[in-house]
C-alpha cells in the first residue's frame, strides 16, 4: 500500500514525457558530521588536513594577511611532522584510517539500522567530515542524486561552538548552494542537556568506576577549549559545558567536590577558557594531594587525537609527573548502545513534520 507521497510521485512519473530525466524515489537524508581526519599520518596528507583546518576563519579568526604567511611559511612546515607522529601512535593500521573514522563509520551504521526499523527505506543515513574526507560537499551531492528532497544535517557536537557546530553548518550551506534543486534542509541544534545524552555519559562513568579497585577521588570533565574572547562575543559553548557537567553530577548523585570542569587543547598566545586541563590535573596532584582521578571528555562524540593521545598521553603524564598515582580515562561514548539511542532520539525529534 503506497502512502500519499508515494502515490503522488508515482502519478507524476506516469505522466512525465518519455524523454524526461530519470527521477529517483524521494527520500529523506540524515547526514551526520564530525570534525575530520587526515587521510594518513605522513607529511603531505597531514599538511593538507591542517591547512584546511587552520585556514577556517571560524577556527582561527585572525586577519588572513597576518595569519596565512605565518601558517604557510612556519606552522605548516613543522606541525605536520609532530601531528603526524601523534596520529601514528593511535592509527588503526588494520583499516588504514584514524580511530575517528572507524568509530564514525560504526556510529553511522548503527544509526542507519535503528532509523530503518522506525521508518523503513524512506530515510538515507550517511556521514561526512568538516575537514578532509569524505567531504560535506560530496555527501550532499550523493544524497541529492539518490533522491533526498529533504536533508537533516547533524553535527555530532553536544555543545554548540562557532568553531565546531557553526563551521560544520557553514560547509553544509555552501554545499547546498551548488545544487540546482536544493533539498529542504534542517540543522540539529546542540543536545548538551538532552536526558538520554546525560544518561549515556552517566552510565559510562559508572562502568568505569565499577571497574576500579579504588574509587577515583575526582572526575575531571575535560572539554575542548576555545579562546576566552569567544565567550565575551556571545558564543554559548562555555555555559553549555558547565551545564552538561552539572546535569551529569546531578544524575550521578554526587557532591560538587567530586567533579570539576576543565578545558584542553589550547592553541596560540591568547587566553583560552580556564582552567586548562593539563595544568589543573598537575595542580590537583601537587597542591590538593589527589592521587587518583578520572578524566572524561563529554564534548567529543568519538575518541580521536584529542582524547586518545592528548588526554591519555600528555594530560596523564602531567598528572603523574606532579605526584598523581592512578589515572583513569573514561572513553568517549562512541558506538555505545546508550549513545546511539540518544542520537537516534535527537534525530527523530528533528524529523518531526517531515516523516
Amino acid at each position: 500500500m503506497l502512502d500519499i507521497a508515494q502515490q503522488v510521485e508515482k502519478m507524476a512519473l506516469e505522466h512525465a514525457p518519455s524523454d524526461h530525466p530519470k527521477v529517483p524515489r524521494q527520500k529523506i537524508g540524515v547526514l551526520v558530521a564530525n570534525l575530520g581526519t587526515p587521510d594518513h599520518y605522513s607529511y603531505w596528507p597531514m599538511r593538507r588536513y591542517l591547512n584546511e583546518f587552520l585556514s577556517d576563519r571560524r577556527v582561527i579568526d585572525y586577519s588572513p594577511w597576518l595569519w596565512q604567511p605565518l601558517l604557510q611559511l612556519i606552522i605548516l612546515t613543522k606541525r605536520p611532522f609532530t601531528s603526524g607522529a601523534n596520529y601514528k601512535l593511535i592509527w588503526n593500521e588494520d583499516k588504514g584510517e584514524s580511530p575517528l573514522m572507524t568509530i564514525t563509520k560504526g556510529q553511522t551504521a548503527k544509526i542507519a539500522d535503528s532509523l530503518k526499523e522506525h521508518f523503513g527505506d524512506g530515510v538515507m543515513v550517511d556521514f561526512c567530515m568538516r575537514y578532509g574526507n569524505p567531504s560535506t560537499k560530496s555527501k550532499v551531492e550523493a544524497m541529492v542524486k539518490a533522491g533526498c528532497t529533504k536533508i537533516l544535517f547533524f553535527p555530532l557536537y553536544p555543545q554548540y561552538a562557532g568553531a565546531t557546530t557553526a563551521t560544520a553548518n557553514d560547509e553544509f550551506f555552501r554545499s547546498l548552494m551548488l545544487q540546482k534543486w536544493q533539498p529542504a534542509s534542517r540543522t540539529v541544534p546542540a543536545y548538551f542537556d538532552h536526558p538520554l545524552y546525560i544518561e549515556a555519559l552517566a552510565q559510562s562513568v559508572e562502568r568505569a568506576y565499577a571497574a576500579e579497585e579504588h574509587r577515583p577521588e575526582l572526575l575531571v570533565c575535560s572539554y575542548h577549549g576555545v579562546p576566552q574572547r569567544y565567550l565575551m562575543e556571545g558564543d554559548p559553548y562555555h555555559c553549555q559545558c558547565q551545564k552538561t557537567t552539572r546535569l551529569l553530577r546531578e544524575r550521578l548523585g554526587w557532591d560538587k567536590t567530586e567533579i570539576v570542569t576543565t578545558f584542553q587543547s589550547r592553541f596560540g598566545p591568547e587566553e583560552w577558557l580556564q582552567p586548562y586541563t593539563v595544568e589543573e590535573v598537575a595542580r590537583l596532584a601537587k597542591e590538593e594531594g589527589k592521587k587518583r582521578i578520572a578524566v572524561i571528555a563529554p564534548a567529543f562524540s568519538a575518541d580521536c587525537i584529542e582524547t586518545l593521545e592528548e588526554i591519555n598521553g600528555e594530560i596523564r603524564e602531567s598528572f603523574e609527573e606532579a605526584g598523581g598515582e592512578h589515572f583513569v580515562y573514561v572513553p568517549c561514548l562512541n558506538s555505545d548502545d546508550a549513545h546511539i539511542t540518544a542520537l537516534v532520539e535527537v534525530i527523530r525529534d528533528n524529523l518531526k513534520g517531515w516523516i
